[in-house]
């Protein structure tokens, strides 16, 4: 039996009188890649937000690994183990790549600030590897601000490696992408999945992207869960098709 290694049940999350989520219910299971798709505004960022702490859900629950996270906030769920990414990038644009790997660790991880400046012989050697393992070594003391858009997602993936998440949150990892750079980004999340063990869940509008990376998918609509299944499934689903697909 595979474990569910995030749950959320019955989540809603209103800003004023704007319902970004109702009542939805999902789950990811753990060393899968799950995707959520659905037209803007409805609800998938939001819903991101919600399991990892950036803002507390109105009701229902999430747990993680078993535990209930829905009232930790941003940094004690982090030291868990589950991240997210953005649509926007969050680099510092004015420091060399090899900077920006480090300093993400410190950051993210400052309740043991000192444990990891005693290992940053061990630190920097992690953080080449990760740039070798995004495609970018040959790039790490470039400053990030002159990276490509695309360059500075896989610079950004690999600062979230260096935290060595159980889980990753993506939000659009492949939005504004050059399409010649697309093929590698999905190369290596699927290597990040396999070889490295982290589950992965994924907001796309790439259709040909989620459909091909993506082992289950749930659809959003109206900040209600639509759908769900296998992609063949929803790339079939006629209620999907009328919300969704059909505009692509």
């Amino acid at each position: 039996m595979v474990e569910n290694i995030i749950e959320v049940n019955h989540v809603s999350k209103s800003f004023g009188g704007v319902h970004a989520n109702i009542d939805i219910s999902m789950a990811v299971k753990k060393g899968s890649i799950t995707g959520i798709i659905g037209p803007n505004g409805c609800g998938k960022s939001t819903l991101f937000n919600s399991i990892v702490g950036y803002h507390p859900i109105d009701t229902g629950s999430i747990t993680f690994e078993g535990r209930e996270i829905s009232k930790l906030l941003v940094g004690p769920i982090a030291r868990l183990g589950l991240l997210r990414t953005f649509q926007q990038t969050r680099i510092y644009s004015k420091m060399n790549c090899v900077d920006n790997m480090q300093i993400s660790v410190s950051h993210r991880s400052d309740a043991r600030h000192g444990f990891f400046a005693s290992r940053k012989g061990e630190i920097l050697d992690r953080a080449n590897h990760l740039l070798e393992f995004v495609g970018l070594y040959s790039k790490r003391n470039l400053i990030s601000g002159d990276l490509s858009f695309g360059q500075q997602k896989l610079l950004e993936f690999a600062m979230a490696l260096m935290n060595e998440p159980k889980v990753l949150l993506l939000d659009e990892p492949t939005a504004g992408i050059n399409p010649t750079l697309i093929n590698g980004l999905i190369d290596r999340l699927q290597r990040a999945n396999q070889e490295l063990g982290i589950t992965l869940c994924v907001i796309e509008h790439n259709m040909r992207v989620i459909m091909n990376l993506a082992e289950h998918i749930y659809c959003l609509s109206n900040g209600r869960m639509l759908a769900d299944g296998k992609p063949q499934d929803l790339q079939n689903d006629q209620r999907v098709i009328d919300a969704y697909l059909g505009g692509h």
